[in-house]
């Protein structure tokens, strides 16, 4: 049941990269595929305990998901203390967006 999860998930990756390379790059591939596999549960092609046990498990684990964006961005590190004040001030401003965007849907 776990190979099949798996299967499942790393098959939506691929095609997420696919079809994110179709659309020139516009939307990372990984999104696409976390789209694309969304429809797919919605829509009953994929059914939920097929890839819940792999889910869960990536899930119960995403802090280990974050190490190499950590490695990214201190390799970057003389780039962003150049450009600090703008990075703060886009994060700071993007962050109230969503904010006011959230609380104004709800």
């Amino acid at each position: 049941m776990i190979l099949k999860g798996v299967f499942i998930i790393l098959s939506f990756y691929i095609l997420g990269i696919v079809s994110s390379n179709l659309i020139g790059g516009l939307i990372p591939g990984s999104v696409c595929g976390m789209l694309l596999l969304f429809a797919a549960l919605c829509g009953g092609i994929v059914k939920p305990d097929s890839v819940r046990s792999v889910a869960r498990a990536l899930t119960q684990n995403m802090a280990v998901l974050f190490v190499p964006a950590g490695v990214g961005i201190m390799a970057q590190y003389d780039l962003i203390a150049q450009n600090w004040v703008g990075i703060l001030t886009i994060t700071i401003v993007c962050t109230l967006l969503v904010l006011l965007s959230t609380g104004g849907i709800g």
